[in-house]
């Protein structure tokens, strides 16, 4: 139990360190900017399908030689990464070295989240699904055997079917040929999480369940794709990673203490009751974030001007004018 317990905490300080540095990195190997969007949906549709696939494999692993074994596969596929990191080429612009320290640095990241309005609203609701939204996956198995009465095979379908909605959203996203249009996206995909998630909660149907976490699937990964792919396209070059952690933060730092908190809540009302008021939390998240889009065109507008993501208006000149 000790070395279990070390393990994961040593996972979690890499993952501290690796998912900013990968969501960084990602705009590096994207030559195109507006080809930005294409590729996060692209990883995420990857993400996904390691999702559908990655269970069943291991389920036939376990049933052939054991548990340990899943674990040593996995750390094996890891010499694939290195191997694909150490291949890559890339024209990285020459950087200073800083002088400041990292408490200046972390101070200057997140004076820039939280003055820069559009980050500063697409995290607050991206924290708020995390905390209140996405801990529904650790009650699934609640769900499985003791609301649909069935078993691990109940709980893989659920699984599965969520994992097919993620891949649907993500695939609708990698077909998208711009950034335009994905900030209003944000809060419908979570409005479209949170009635996913409450009609999860109100099920006593196995098909109607396995419909509506695939609803949930394909809002939770819209509105996570999206803004991913809004806050990298807006967010300044000398602060991407430092934005980047904070996403990150938004992210995997919320979802423990949700999970503690539906573990709370389910045990003392029940756990259809707590995805339930899961599902309200984060469709008045959903409805405060759209109160926030005047501020918040205001804010991106210049961005996508000058990035060239929108057209700039024509100058019409007097004599034009008369003329028109």
């Amino acid at each position: 139990m000790p070395w279990i317990l070390g393990l994961s905490i040593l996972q979690g300080c890499v993952n501290a360190f690796d998912m900013p540095g990968r969501q960084s990195f990602m705009v590096q190997m994207v030559e195109d900017r507006a080809d930005l969007g294409n590729a996060i949906a692209i990883n995420s549709s990857m993400v996904n399908v390691a999702r559908l696939i990655g269970p069943s494999l291991a389920g036939m692993i376990i049933a052939i030689s054991g548990e340990a074994w899943c674990f040593l596969i996995d750390g094996i596929s890891y010499l694939a990464v290195i191997a694909s990191l150490l291949a890559m080429r890339l024209t990285v612009a020459e950087t200073r070295r800083k002088t400041t320290s990292t408490l200046t640095e972390l101070k200057e990241g997140w004076a820039y989240v939280s003055g820069f309005v559009p980050i500063r609203t697409i995290l607050s609701l991206f924290a708020l699904v995390s905390l209140m939204g996405m801990p529904f996956v650790v009650l699934m198995p609640i769900f499985a055997v003791k609301v649909l009465r069935g078993g691990p095979h109940t709980l893989g379908f659920l699984m599965g079917a969520m994992g097919v909605g993620a891949l649907i959203s993500a695939l609708s996203l990698a077909a998208r040929k711009s950034v335009r249009g994905l900030v209003r996206i944000i809060p419908v995909s979570a409005a479209v999480f949170g009635v996913g998630l409450i009609g999860f909660g109100l099920s006593r149907s196995f098909w109607f369940s396995m419909a509506a976490v695939l609803v949930a699937g394909m809002g939770m990964m819209q509105g996570m794709a999206a803004s991913n792919t809004v806050i990298q396209t807006i967010v300044s070059e000398d602060k991407r990673g430092r934005v980047m952690s904070y996403y990150t933060m938004a992210f995997m730092g919320m979802a423990p203490f949700g999970s503690l908190l539906a573990g709370s809540f389910a045990s003392s009302i029940g756990a259809p009751m707590t995805v339930i008021l899961n599902g309200m939390a984060v469709i008045v998240g959903a409805a405060w974030f759209m109160t926030q889009f005047p501020a918040l065109r205001r804010a991106i507008r210049p961005i996508y001007l000058e990035l060239g993501i929108i057209p700039a208006p024509e100058t019409v000149t007097p004599a034009e004018g008369i003329q028109s």
